[in-house]
């Protein structure tokens, strides 16, 4: 799943990689959205076929990978770690960000997991971008534009198609796998639109980590690390390590590398490889039932990317 903010929040620093080989951009991202959605499948496995609770993975997860992406952070001397605790205003914001965008999108997406799969729930989320777009022309007092009501619509009736394949009778999913994964792509919005003014002053991997971290040890009052539940094998061990290094921090530096290399535009594009991971992992792997409906409604909703991304400039 998404580990940092998007794109369309994250200034590119753009000029700096202007001598980078694009196709390195275009791997990089595709790297890290495959990475994110097959780390959201081995959850579904841990979740399911372990009986690993939610809450002590969201909070592992979160201590782990941002003590680490703080700790590499570290070596990057433009600008000091602990630069952002010197601002009251700008450190309240972190802390919002921490609990209403990191925590909140962690907890909507690996529950959905848990009370569906890791493919509905990948793409459930991707509904996200239609809410900020929505949203932000709301914000500016603007009618939707005719491409933003096109994706509202194609989301709706991909959304449709998905979780309850065409009859209007019958949910494909449990209604709180629904509401779980409608709320993740409400999360998503926030995630990618309240830290924006913390990212014009300071790196985007410092933002992350320290809100990962600040996220860990909040959610550890909800399930403290060290209650560790389920059956624990060397596989569920593995997968565990899996979600943590290549499901969080390596996608979160592969995909700031791409943004950084072809622009955001290109590599939200590119971030369509998450749910299809995803998706295709959760049927091969997991024998997850996905039929016709399934699969239009996922490309109903994937495409809703490409219709926001029409006539904006890269970068």
């Amino acid at each position: 799943m998404i580990t940092e903010p998007s794109s369309s929040s994250v200034p590119t620093e753009g000029q700096g990689a202007a001598n980078t080989k694009p196709w390195l951009g275009i791997l990089l991202a595709i790297i890290g959205a495959t990475l994110w959605g097959v780390s959201g499948t081995f959850g579904q496995f841990l979740f399911h076929e372990r009986g690993v609770n939610v809450e002590w993975m969201i909070t592992v997860r979160l201590l782990v990978a941002g003590s680490l992406l703080l700790l590499i952070s570290s070596f990057d001397k433009r600008q000091s770690l602990f630069s952002i605790w010197k601002n009251r205003s700008d450190l309240i914001q972190l802390i919002i960000f921490s609990i209403a965008g990191m925590v909140t999108i962690q907890y909507t997406y690996f529950a959905a997991i848990k009370y569906s799969n890791a493919a509905t729930a990948t793409i459930l989320q991707f509904l996200g971008a239609v809410i900020i777009a929505i949203y932000l022309s709301l914000k500016a007092l603007k009618v939707p534009s005719l491409k933003e009501l096109i994706a509202l619509f194609i989301a709706v009736i991909g959304t449709f198609l998905l979780v309850t394949h065409a009859n209007f009778d019958n949910l494909s999913i449990s209604p709180l796998g629904l509401t779980l994964g409608l709320a993740s792509a409400v999360a998503v919005a926030i995630y990618s639109l309240q830290p924006t003014k913390l990212l014009r002053k300071y790196p985007a991997h410092i933002i992350v980590g320290w809100a990962m971290l600040i996220g860990g040890i909040l959610f550890s009052f909800v399930h403290a690390p060290w209650k560790i539940e389920g059956q624990w094998d060397s596989q569920a061990i593995s997968y565990a390590s899996f979600i943590v290094i290549f499901g969080t921090l390596i996608p979160c530096f592969a995909y700031l590398s791409a943004v950084k290399i072809v622009g955001g535009q290109t590599a939200s594009l590119l971030g369509s490889a998450e749910p299809l991971s995803a998706a295709f992992m959760a049927v091969i792997w997991l024998q997850v039932p996905f039929g016709l409906m399934d699969w239009l409604g996922s490309a109903c909703i994937i495409s809703t990317i490409f219709i926001l991304s029409i006539g904006k400039k890269a970068g």
